[in-house]
């Protein structure tokens, strides 16, 4: 069943559900290896959602291989639970992208995609969960069965 999402979960709670790996990258903007992460060449059908909220964030349907190593997306399901916001650390300008819903960070957006808009959303897999097309209704996700139809 899907979850519901109704306020910030706390920093224990947090530390209790995500693995070391998903806690750093979520909640302190970390970063997981390319190339050796779970969703990078994932090729099935489904949804991805954020880890914490569990929040539709991406669907396989705009994925592709970018060939930098985690999961590219040339656009979220959903705009509005996405929030871009600038950073500027490691002597770089780039977009951060956060889910609005969790305020959990997920990678940045490039503008170097496939695409109308060119946009490259680099996000990591820690930050996701993998939905498969056959388990949407089940866990509450099946309004966007039509994705694949």
């Amino acid at each position: 069943m899907r979850a519901t999402w109704k306020k910030k979960k706390s920093d224990e709670e947090l530390r209790r559900e995500l693995t070391p790996m998903q806690y750093e990258v979520t909640q302190n903007n970390g970063t997981e290896p390319p190339f050796r992460n779970e969703f990078w060449d994932l090729e099935e059908d489904g949804i991805y959602v954020d880890i914490v909220s569990g929040e539709p964030l991406f669907s396989s349907t705009d994925k592709y291989d970018a060939g930098c190593g985690w999961p590219s997306f040339t656009k979220p399901i959903r705009r509005t639970e996405i929030a871009e916001k600038l950073d500027t650390s490691y002597g770089m300008r780039r977009i951060e992208v956060r889910s609005k819903t969790a305020d959990s960070h997920l990678g940045h957006v490039f503008d170097d995609g496939p695409g109308p808009d060119h946009a490259r959303y680099c996000i990591n897999s820690a930050a996701l969960r993998f939905v498969p097309k056959d388990k949407l209704e089940e866990e509450g996700y099946g309004e966007f069965k039509k994705l694949f139809e």
